[in-house]
Order: C-alpha cells, then sequence, then structure tokens
C-alpha cells in the first residue's frame, strides 16, 4: 500500500492534553501504567474496600478480594504448567468467575483468549486449535487455585490477548492486543465520555453484552477497574432483567447496542421503571438510526449519550460521538480519538471509501496468520472493511461494509443508509438491508422487516414512507418479513452473510 496521510482531526472536542507521537508519526498516551496487572495493584492500593464487581444474581466483591482470588487464579494457573506467553482460554459466561479468569491469566503473564461462548462448536473448536491455551476455563469446573501470584515485568508492547473476530465473512481471526492496546482504550474511552476522573469511583456500570467482546472487556469492564468504579455484570441477557438491574443497583453509566435499547426501550411498563439514575449512555456496534437516538434521549432525559465506533482490531474505541453532537447528527460515528488517526481509501466521487485506522489501540496483528496480518495492516495503517466518509469537520460516517454495498445496475446503494430511513417506517422495529441477485440488475435492493410488538407491517405503507425519505433506485424492490430477531453477532452488527443465505423472497414488488 502506498504511503497514506491521516486526514485532519478537525472539530474533534476531545483532550489530547499528554498525546505525543512515536518515530513513525503514531500518537500514543503518556504516563500509562505498564500493564493491566500494574492498573489493578494501583486501583487496589487507592480502593481496596471499594465494591468492584456485581455477578447480578450472584457474588460481589471489593477490589482487594478481586485482587486475592485473581492472583490465586494465577497460582493455580502457574501450578498447572502455565508459562508467561502461554495462551488461557475463556470458555466461560459473563460473571466473576470469567473476570477472575481474565485477570488471572494476566497475572500470571499469560495471554487471555476470550472465546465466544455463541460459536457453533465447531467454530469452538477451530478457535482452541488456532490458538494452542496451555490451559481452558470451563463451565461446571473451579477455577485454578494456588499460592497468590502477580506477575511483575511486563511491559505495553507484550501480548495481552487474542480476541477472535466473529467470522462474519470467514474463518475467525485471533486479534493480537497488546498491554498498550487495552490501556491505551481504557485511557480513551475515559477521555471521549467525559468521565470525571475525581469523581469515577462512585460510578456504576452495567455490563450487558458479552465480556469475550471487546466492548464489554475493554471499553467497561478494564475502565471500572481502572476508575475504581463498580462493575455490575449480566451473565445472560433478559430486558426484564436488564430494566429492574439498572433500578436496584442504581446504574448511572450505560453501554450496549442498539438492539438492546430499543428492546428495553418497547415494553409496554417501561415508565414503570426509574432510570433516572443513568447519566451516561454510550451505544455502538452498529450503525444507530436517528430516530432511535431521538428515543433514547426521551427515554433516559437525564443522560449524556454517545455513539463510539470500533472494531475487535482496534481493541475498541476508534471513533465516537459526544452528546453536543449526538441528535444533530445521529447517524454519524463521531470524531477519532484523541490517539486515532484516520484515512480513506477513496473509491467514488463522493469522497466514499474504505476506512483506514492508525493509533496504539490498533492490534499487533492475526495470530500465525501472517498473510492476512500484511494484507490487513500494511503499513502500520488497518484496513477496517467498513465505507466511510470524514467530512471536513472530522465527523464519520459509516454507510456500510465493504461486501454490503450493493450495486444496482451501476449505481451504488448503502445499505445503512435504507436500514436508517427503515427505523422510522410504520410497525417497523428492526431491519436489514442485503443484496438480492438479479440478472438484469446485478443485484437489486432487498429488506427484511421485523415487526414491533404488537404491530404489523404493510409492505405499501413501508414503501410509501421510504419514497419520501430515498431516492427511487435506493427504495427495496423485496420485501421479506419475519417474527424472529434479526440475527447479530455479539457486537451487535447484523449477520448480513446468514440473511443473504437463508431469507427466501417473494417475487418483486411492484409499485401502484
Amino acid at each position: 500500500m502506498s504511503a497514506v496521510e491521516p486526514l485532519p482531526r478537525g472539530e474533534a472536542p476531545f483532550d489530547t492534553t499528554g498525546v505525543v507521537r512515536d518515530e513513525r508519526g503514531v500518537a500514543q498516551y503518556t504516563d500509562l501504567p505498564c500493564s493491566l496487572a500494574q492498573m489493578l495493584r494501583d486501583t487496589v492500593d487507592r480502593y481496596p474496600h471499594a465494591e468492584a464487581l456485581v455477578e447480578v444474581g450472584g457474588r460481589r466483591l471489593t477490589y482487594q478480594q478481586l485482587w486475592d482470588a485473581a492472583r490465586r487464579v494465577a497460582g493455580g494457573l502457574a501450578e498447572e504448567g502455565v508459562q508467561p506467553g502461554d495462551r488461557v482460554a475463556i470458555l466461560l459466561p459473563a460473571g466473576v468467575d470469567w473476570v477472575l479468569g481474565f485477570l488471572g491469566a494476566q497475572l500470571a503473564g499469560a495471554v487471555a483468549v476470550p472465546v465466544n461462548t455463541r460459536f457453533a462448536q465447531p467454530e469452538i473448536e477451530y478457535v482452541l486449535s488456532d490458538s494452542g491455551p496451555a490451559a481452558v476455563l470451563r463451565p461446571g469446573e473451579p477455577l485454578p487455585d494456588g499460592p497468590p501470584r502477580s506477575a511483575g515485568d511486563l511491559g505495553l508492547g507484550d501480548l495481552a490477548a487474542i480476541f477472535y473476530t466473529s467470522g462474519t465473512t470467514g474463518s475467525p481471526k485471533g486479534a493480537m492486543t497488546t498491554q498498550r492496546n487495552f490501556l491505551s482504550n481504557v485511557e480513551t474511552a475515559i477521555r471521549v465520555t467525559g468521565i470525571d476522573r475525581s469523581t469515577g469511583s462512585r460510578m456504576r456500570g452495567l455490563i450487558s453484552v458479552p465480556l469475550f467482546h471487546v466492548t464489554g472487556c475493554n471499553s467497561q469492564l478494564l475502565v471500572g477497574l481502572a476508575l475504581g468504579s463498580c462493575t455490575v455484570v449480566l451473565p445472560t441477557f433478559d430486558v426484564r432483567t436488564f430494566l429492574r438491574t439498572i433500578v436496584d443497583e442504581r446504574i448511572d453509566q450505560l453501554t450496549s447496542v442498539p438492539a438492546i435499547y430499543a428492546l428495553a426501550m418497547a415494553q409496554p411498563d417501561f415508565g414503570t421503571f426509574d432510570v433516572s439514575a443513568v447519566t451516561k449512555l454510550s451505544y455502538g456496534g452498529a450503525p444507530m438510526a436517528p430516530d432511535l437516538v431521538r428515543r433514547i434521549t426521551e427515554h433516559f432525559p437525564d443522560a449524556r449519550v454517545g455513539n463510539g465506533f470500533g472494531l475487535t482490531e482496534t481493541a475498541s474505541i476508534a471513533t465516537y460521538l459526544p452528546h453536543e453532537w449526538a441528535a444533530e447528527h445521529a447517524d454519524s460515528v463521531g470524531f477519532a480519538a484523541p490517539v486515532v488517526d484516520l484515512a480513506v481509501d477513496v473509491l467514488d466521487e463522493t469522497g466514499v471509501g474504505e476506512l483506514l485506522i492508525r493509533g496504539p489501540n490498533v492490534v499487533a496483528g492475526y495470530w500465525g496468520k501472517p498473510d492476512a496480518t500484511e494484507e490487513t495492516f500494511s503499513g502500520g495503517w488497518f484496513r477496517s472493511g467498513d465505507l466511510a466518509r470524514v467530512e471536513p469537520s472530522g465527523l464519520t460516517y459509516i454507510v456500510d461494509r465493504a461486501k454490503d454495498m450493493i450495486n444496482r445496475g451501476g449505481e451504488n446503494v448503502y445499505s445503512v443508509e435504507v436500514e436508517n430511513a427503515l427505523a422510522g417506517a410504520p410497525g417497523v422495529a428492526d431491519a436489514a438491508v442485503v443484496g438480492v441477485p438479479d440478472e438484469v440488475m446485478g443485484e437489486k435492493v432487498g429488506a427484511i422487516l421485523v415487526a414491533a410488538p404488537g404491530a404489523s407491517i404493510d409492505r405499501e405503507a413501508v414503501l410509501d414512507y421510504l419514497s419520501e425519505r430515498l431516492a427511487a433506485f435506493k427504495l427495496p424492490q423485496y420485501l421479506a418479513l419475519q417474527t424472529d430477531p434479526l440475527p447479530r453477532n455479539p457486537g451487535g452488527k447484523i449477520l448480513k452473510r446468514h440473511l443473504r443465505d437463508h431469507t427466501t423472497w417473494g417475487p418483486p414488488l411492484r409499485r401502484r
């Protein structure tokens, strides 16, 4: 790949104090801890008796209890023969044991491999075979237990974890996440969401997404551990439990995917749940429809909202849209994070092209896959596979996945634009837009719609609604209705390949 010049940061409103650039021109935070183990030790020293971790329906641990238990897991791993640099696979459900397993691996100097428990069994077996773990933490088995141990010589460049991608476009690939990647994302999350460090230890956050995903682990759990705040973990998602936990635990910080907020607000008795404690609410994992942002601000009136965008390969946050821009630019994913550079490999005359990302949060490559690493991380830039445009202001808009763009007879249709329009259509709770093969046009636009609770969908009413908002060539020629939720990966992204392969389309629509 030829030399790439980063785009100007524009109006990015984030604190860049202490940000420097290394000899390669890559931005870095100064004064980071040397490792996650050191970060946690510092927090335990400050807040030993503060509540650190709560498993809904399970245990509650202070920071001292968390530290002591994680050190025993590290000691147990060492007694089982796990050496620094060995992989430790975590097949556990979300909860206290998952956190102890992850932290125990860090304190042992090992490399944690969080396994997506929603993978099919062949995918799980592939991850275990590919990563070659020295130990596997499985449900129903006790955690390793041994003399307390904590690694003391880790550095920012050391490998800390391997997160496997969700495999939406092929076999899962292991994103090699370093200590610097983790700690840079923690610092970014604090800065972009505007957390006051002097009061951050009093926050209470709820994790409702999987811990094996970078949103739950990197941008929630680890941020809480850095601040000394309390992290409440929902072992399995249930919308009623989600709402009750917000009330019972006096949650003031929420981060989740759009689908969870939409489901919560659709509950007929939502108004009976006191969510007034929520003062920070972030969403991400999928492009956000403006209508859904409007509803969130109405249902959580005391919350400052924001949209975070990132990928497994960026250790979570690459861009963030703060509260002040959230309503007027709801379909944007915001500005580059303080240490992130963006570039666009322009594909068309509108300035839309593949989004390239550079920064200390970008992972070291794919485990055991040098060719894929060279292809995806060439020249120090991560090729995201997302089609985007970046305005002179710095606002970034994700318009599609490169492989999801629909070429309708030579005209590009970006599925996200159509999905955003469908978000406000009568009777529609959720929608996905994909290309439908066509002998004449190459592809036509197809939409899979899920009805809102208690509602029905009138195809003609939906098309009338869209006709007022989209050009004629962007209108779906096929509509499929389904009652089941749309298939999504743990990050909230719709599994378009699954829908293309399994949706039965009727005849093309004929407009009146």
